[in-house]
């Protein structure tokens, strides 16, 4: 990977992290959150 598209793909996360926030009130990542919890749990469970 690449120093330029290293920073390309930091700076699309923060932006959707940012827009998220800014006009859903953080909803989405909360939710993205709570899902990748569940996957992890999912993938112990499996283990």
């Amino acid at each position: 990977m690449t120093n330029g598209l290293a920073y390309g793909i930091g700076t699309f996360v923060i932006a959707a992290l940012l827009l998220d926030y800014v006009f859903f009130g953080g909803n989405g990542a909360l939710f993205l959150a709570k899902k990748g919890m569940d996957f992890l749990e999912w993938i112990a469970f499996w283990r």
